[in-house]
């Protein structure tokens, strides 16, 4: 991607709205191009401002991140937006319960509010080119709170599971367990092209976009 990136804020509290702005535009490559104070909000300024990736915050009065994200990554009533934009999703601190929601909606990843700026800069670059910001720790915290809650009953696993061989299952649950593609080379003996091969052999064998998706797809049926 060239040229300057297009980012829109999306927060309920002005403060951290300023506060996201100034540490952004200092950022040679980085533009904000608009705020917004609610989803609904959001939704209507990505329709009008396109922009590359979305701040989104979750907790908002109306229609809150969750739904927002949904809507603008084609899971809405509205359909898709013409630019689809990624979305980076802020949280707090303590992990909000409805991170993982906003995952499955399709969100590339998501950082806690009181990130580094220069963290921030770093972690839109790296959606706005196509990958994913799946923080270990925060994911293996993920992964704790979900499976200390057991399903109501069992799932059946889905038919696309099959296709896959026994080393691609294994490398389903160590991107699920939040581990960089180093670490899962070194935790599987293999060198890190292997390791993207075999991630993107996954994703097209079920029909995922990303790693995030695949995060969420490994917890709803238990791959783990």
């Amino acid at each position: 991607m060239s040229g300057r990136l297009r980012v829109l804020v999306v927060d309920d509290q002005p403060l951290i709205r300023n506060g996201l702005r100034m540490a952004l535009e200092v950022e040679p490559d980085l533009d904000v191009v608009g705020e917004a104070a609610d989803g609904l909000a959001a939704v209507a300024l990505a329709t009008e401002l396109a922009p590359d990736v979305v701040l989104m915050d979750i907790r908002m009065p109306g229609l809150d991140g969750i739904e927002a994200t949904r809507r603008l990554l084609g899971s809405g009533p509205e359909g898709p937006l013409d630019h689809v934009p990624r979305v980076l999703v802020l949280t707090t601190f303590d992990l909000d319960e409805y991170v993982y929601q906003a995952l499955h909606a399709g969100a590339s990843g998501f950082v806690l509010k009181d990130i580094a700026p220069e963290d921030l800069a770093a972690a839109i670059r790296v959606v706005a080119r196509g990958d994913q910001l799946l923080s270990p720790s925060i994911t293996r915290r993920l992964v704790e709170a979900y499976v200390r809650t057991p399903p109501t009953r069992a799932r059946p696993l889905p038919p696309e599971v099959e296709r896959l061989t026994p080393r691609e299952r294994e490398m389903v649950g160590l991107v699920a367990r939040g581990l960089s593609n180093a670490e899962i080379a070194a935790a599987a003996y293999v060198g890190e092209p292997t390791v993207k091969t075999h991630v993107a052999r996954i994703l097209m064998k079920l029909g995922l976009r990303d790693r995030v998706q695949v995060v969420v797809y490994a917890h709803e049926h238990h791959l783990l």
